[in-house]
This record gives structure tokens, C-alpha cells and sequence, in this order.
């Protein structure tokens, strides 16, 4: 299944860079937010955390809009700490992984079965390509946040500026979400 393959490897580069913003930030970051309306980082990866969660437990047998989610409470300021926070994110990403093990299990004819998000049905490749772009979506978000936050101390997550024809020169980083090096990310 090389499509599977790729999918997950597209939420992998979208978790790493999730997560080499937050490592970068500060708790107090963390909780920012730049008006009473907006998104801190720790409510981005509670969502995140909760829509994942929502999705793929029991993908492939019930709708994946849970009705133990309490997907307003997760735009709430968080009232825990960071660890509680990363824990929350290590669990939705467990779920998601068991599920598609569970998809790959299932063998090539798995992408094409029907399951339902919000009473709506998709198939299954719908369904993960539709989370792939809300996990790319919400990364965007994080990744900006971040390095806002984090001004002239922040590491790079992709092409430093003025970096443009070294990576040409050796474009390996686009192949896997591996950790940074010095100027690198």
C-alpha cells in the first residue's frame, strides 16, 4: 500500500514540525494568545489532539465525530501545564498510528470502504486525505505562532533564507521528518 505509506509519512512531517516549534517555545509561549479570540499553541495542539483522537478511534466502525468529544472546550485556554499537554498529543498520535495499522491490515481494498465523519460518508482515503490537510492546516498555524514567539532565537523548520542553492545541492531533507541540525530544521 504506497499510498498508505505516503500518507503517514505526510503526518509525520507535519507532527515533527509541530513539534520542533513547540520544543522552541517557552511555556508561557505556549499559552499565549494574541486576543481574547485567538488560538495559543496549546490550544492548537489540544484540537489537533482531540480531532485525531475523535477520527480514529474505531476508524473503520463508528463516526468519527465521537460524541465523547468536547471538540469547544478544546479552544478554551487549557488550564494544565505542558506536560499534560504533550501527553494528550502522544495519545492522539497512538490512535491514529493504530489505525492505520489497522487500515493496512485491512489490505489495498480498505482505502475504498465507507466510513462516516459526522454522519457524512467518505472513504477511507477521503477521510485520510481530509485529515492530512487539517493536520497541514492547523501545523501552518503552529509553526507561524511559534516562531512569533520565539523572534530572532528561532531555528529554522525548513530552507534557512539565503539557503536556497545549498539545499539544491543536496535536497535529502524533503525525503524524511529527521531532526534538525545546526541552522537546519
Amino acid at each position: 500500500m504506497d499510498l498508505l505509506h505516503s500518507i503517514r509519512t505526510e503526518y509525520n512531517r507535519y507532527r515533527r514540525l509541530c513539534e520542533l516549534a513547540i520544543e522552541q517555545v517557552t511555556d508561557a509561549d505556549l499559552m499565549h494568545r494574541s486576543s481574547d479570540d485567538g488560538n495559543s499553541l496549546a490550544i492548537l495542539l489540544r484540537h489537533l489532539s482531540g480531532n485525531l483522537r475523535s477520527r480514529f478511534t474505531d476508524f473503520l466502525t463508528s463516526d468519527g465525530e465521537k460524541p465523547w468529544r468536547q471538540r469547544d472546550e478544546e479552544f478554551e485556554p487549557p488550564t494544565f501545564d505542558r506536560g499534560t499537554l504533550l501527553a494528550q498529543w502522544q495519545t492522539a498520535w497512538d490512535v491514529l498510528d493504530q489505525a492505520l495499522q489497522q487500515v493496512a491490515a485491512a489490505g489495498p481494498q480498505a482505502l475504498a470502504r465507507e466510513v462516516t465523519i459526522r454522519q457524512q460518508p467518505l472513504t477511507v482515503l477521503d477521510a485520510l486525505l481530509r485529515s492530512v490537510a487539517h493536520v497541514a492546516y492547523h501545523t501552518g498555524q503552529v509553526v507561524l505562532l511559534a516562531r512569533e514567539r520565539c523572534g530572532p532565537r528561532w531555528r529554522t523548520l525548513s530552507i534557512p533564507r539565503g539557503g536556497s542553492a545549498a539545499y539544491a545541492a543536496a535536497p535529502d531533507r524533503e525525503k524524511s521528518p529527521a531532526p534538525p541540525g545546526p541552522n537546519r530544521s
